[in-house]
């Protein structure tokens, strides 16, 4: 049986536990922003910018209804284009000021395709990864674990499958390279059953604060300079770049009415781009391409 009111429950919840714990490590309170959509549903937006660890960070819940599933979420499963549809998620994307902490994102949702003579489809979708600019093995090594205690206990096959996934997905194509040192990536999840998938949702957010936090603290106080930050702001591009080009949730929200603020959210605030830039070899700036920005198994180093 799908439980949809269980699903906006545990997700609304999790929104609240976390904008807790990232105005505790910031200091500063977040912004809560109530919308509602024309054409049904709405969500609460939580921003913050201009924080003592945060430049801009944003932890936003949607649920939102229509009558016509849109083209981006319907890609993979052609048979349900043109049905009604319920979609609700938690979506968050953290930009710190200080370049030795990595920008991070999660994402958790669920979605239901219906129609009258029919019986509903639906599925969960979701995952984590880290976007380093100056990395260190104990922090991708700290993250990637962490993914995995999150669906082991669904079984050990689940993490090389959502690591690969994760990967893949978060690769720009016209850059031959990731976006950052990944993490893992799920979509179109409804096996075995209602109640596993859900619970694997669940794992999946409730394990993003014991994979970020630690970090986030440790690099923090890390002394910075023009340097750092213009690298920061250079990489930060590739974020951009990856968001609007590739990302499904920015498509789907686009093309689905969504709230325009909070969809774009996810960007920073400073970003820059250069004409055929390369790093200075041998320098710290290289080090993120040369050992981060290779796909490799951190959980098990």
């Amino acid at each position: 049986m799908v439980d949809t009111a269980a699903v906006k429950s545990y997700l609304t919840g999790l929104q609240s536990r976390i904008v807790a714990a990232l105005e505790a490590l910031d200091g500063q309170t977040f912004r809560r922003d109530p919308w509602e959509r024309p054409e049904g549903g709405g969500g609460i937006g939580c921003l913050v910018e201009e924080g003592r660890l945060f430049e801009r960070g944003g932890v936003n819940f949607s649920h939102v209804t229509g009558s016509r599933l849109p083209a981006s979420a319907s890609a993979s499963r052609p048979g349900l284009a043109g049905r009604a549809f319920q979609a609700m998620g938690v979506s968050l994307v953290l930009h710190p000021r200080n370049p030795y902490v990595p920008t991070v994102h999660m994402n958790v949702r669920f979605f239901v395709a219906e129609r009258a003579d029919a019986e509903p489809v639906w599925w969960f979708g979701g995952g984590m990864d880290l976007t380093p600019y100056y990395g260190e093995e104990e922090d991708a090594v700290h993250f990637h674990r962490t993914c995995r205690d999150a669906l082991e206990p669904f079984g050990a096959e689940l993490h090389p499958r959502f690591k690969k996934w994760c990967d893949d997905y978060f690769y720009l194509r016209h850059r031959s390279e990731p976006r950052g040192v990944g993490g893992i990536f799920f979509d179109d999840l409804s096996e075995p059953d209602f109640g596993t998938s859900f619970a694997l949702l669940r794992s999946v957010g409730d394990h993003f604060l014991p994979a970020y936090a630690p970090i986030a603290e440790r690099r923090r106080a890390r002394a910075y300079g023009s340097r750092e930050r213009d690298f920061q702001a250079y990489r930060r591009g590739r974020y951009v770049e990856f968001n609007l080009v590739f990302d499904r949730g920015t498509l789907f929200g686009l093309q689905s009415g969504g709230r325009t603020e909070s969809i774009l959210m996810s960007l920073p605030p400073i970003v820059k781009w250069r004409y055929d830039w390369h790093p200075e070899p041998g320098s710290a700036e290289a080090r993120l391409y040369e050992v981060f920005l290779r796909p490799r198994d951190w959980a098990s180093c």
